[in-house]
């Protein structure tokens, strides 16, 4: 038996729609880009959702610059874009280094995810993801019968992705991946993003004019990578194009399609909150650790309301986002499927989560306690103190992640505290972090 989805009992109508602790905001802008939509390397901080504003001012040109543009001509029509979509294309390709000040942009400090979550599932957010869930119940409902993915889940990334298509970005798309491209750090990533870009355009699905949205190259309702548009997208309005900009239909139906293919389990749901007993050993918290329900129950955690939880073998994680005093989580394989649309754990749980309110479900039973806000020269310090006393932290980077908070639970246990990993002003002082 699964765990079923939120809430508990189904909707009448089968309708469908930047490190846990730690939320990386950068210094000098607003927010970062969806890791998975690019299909880039994971990262350990969580991607704030929305599209990032970019002055679209660009700069003389690097040493290389048109050197590099001739060879992605080259390597264009070497890929079978035609020879009309790389003169159309390329026409607009300038270099901008307000691109590379966003990619080069180092996070400033590391903020708890009470702040991450209270700013990306609100009431305002739930109350528009309700109201859209009802406007195109038919649309979700088809789509929830072909894929497998509930509303509820589709209207969390959307909402999160670009507040409901209230913001797709404004950045030209070619320009900002060909500047990508030739900046050297990531050249084969962005040039492969530049070239899908250009078959986009090829097809007659999006002009260049029109192809505008985050800094990184992510576009849309969904903000999708053009490597995720040509694999995923789709015609669900049946118009003959792609259309993730103006057509709710293709945008759901093709962030559906994408969770498909990541994994997504029709029936099983993302996880829950859960109680924990008195004593319990938070050591074995965290995405590493997984254990059948059974075996969970076997150590004392119940559901909310102290009920036994389902005797099954699902395999599932305990997460405390806020430590031993916030609210613990049983998360399933679904979660895991979520962050392979975006690394950062903070994400994958707010999505969860609004899609829990946006079906209807209540808020978690104990709110996400508050955290220190972090400098990097603190975690950096914090992580040098746990390698010099045994407790590996991994090469200190200044960045909040899992690795950090793990070695601070065995800090903790070691000290005689309890082992949530969790960094309160009280173990911040044995850090000698204040």
């Amino acid at each position: 038996m699964q765990e079923k989805t939120v809430p508990e009992k189904r909707m009448k109508s089968s309708i469908w729609m930047s490190c846990i602790s730690s939320v990386v905001v950068l210094a000098g802008c607003g927010q970062s880009q969806p890791v998975a939509a690019a299909e880039s390397p994971a990262t350990s901080s969580p991607a704030v959702t929305a599209a990032v504003p970019v002055a679209t001012t660009f700069t003389s040109l690097p040493t290389g610059f048109e050197a590099c543009v001739a060879e992605l001509r080259q390597r264009s029509a070497a890929a079978g874009v035609s020879a009309a979509a790389i003169e159309q294309g390329f026409a607009s390709v300038r270099y901008m280094d307000s691109i590379i000040r966003l990619d080069r942009a180092q996070p400033e400090f590391t903020s708890g995810f009470a702040d991450y979550y209270r700013g990306r599932v609100s009431a305002d957010r739930i109350a528009r993801g309700q109201r859209l869930l009802q406007e195109h119940a038919a649309t979700f409902s088809k789509i929830e019968a072909e894929y497998g993915v509930p509303a509820h889940y589709l209207l969390a990334f959307w909402g999160l992705e670009t507040n409901f298509g209230g913001y797709f970005g404004d950045t030209p798309i070619l320009p900002a991946l060909a500047t990508l491209a030739c900046d050297g750090r990531r050249a084969e990533l962005f040039s492969g993003e530049l070239i899908n870009a250009l078959k986009i355009i090829d097809a007659g699905e999006m002009t260049p004019e029109r192809m505008r949205g985050s800094w990184a190259g992510a576009m849309g309702n969904v903000q999708f990578m053009p490597t995720t548009f040509l694999k995923y997208a789709v015609d669900a309005d049946g118009d003959g194009k792609r259309d993730l900009w103006g057509s709710v239909p293709d945008a759901m139906a093709s962030a559906a399609n994408f969770l498909r293919g990541l994994g997504w389990q029709r029936g099983l749901r993302w996880g829950r909150e859960v109680s924990l007993p008195e004593g319990f050993d938070y050591r074995q918290t965290g995405l590493q650790t997984k254990k059948n329900l059974v075996e969970w129950a076997e150590l004392g955690v119940t559901a909310m309301d102290r009920t036994p939880l389902t005797a099954t073998d699902i395999q599932a994680a305990l997460m405390v986002p806020t430590g031993s005093q916030g609210p613990a989580f049983l998360v399933y394989d679904n979660f895991n499927v979520i962050m392979g649309w975006n690394r950062a754990e903070a994400y994958a749980l707010s999505v969860g989560l609004l899609a829990d309110r946006i079906a209807g479900g209540a808020a978690p039973s104990r709110a996400p306690v508050d955290s220190p806000r972090l400098y990097r020269p603190q975690v950096i310090q914090i992580q040098n103190f746990l390698n010099a006393n045994g407790f590996d932290a991994g090469t200190p980077d200044g960045v909040f992640g899992p690795g950090t908070r793990a070695a601070i639970s065995r800090f903790q246990h070691a000290n005689g505290l309890v082992a949530d990993g969790f960094p309160t002003p009280a173990v911040l002082h044995l850090l000698g972090a204040e």
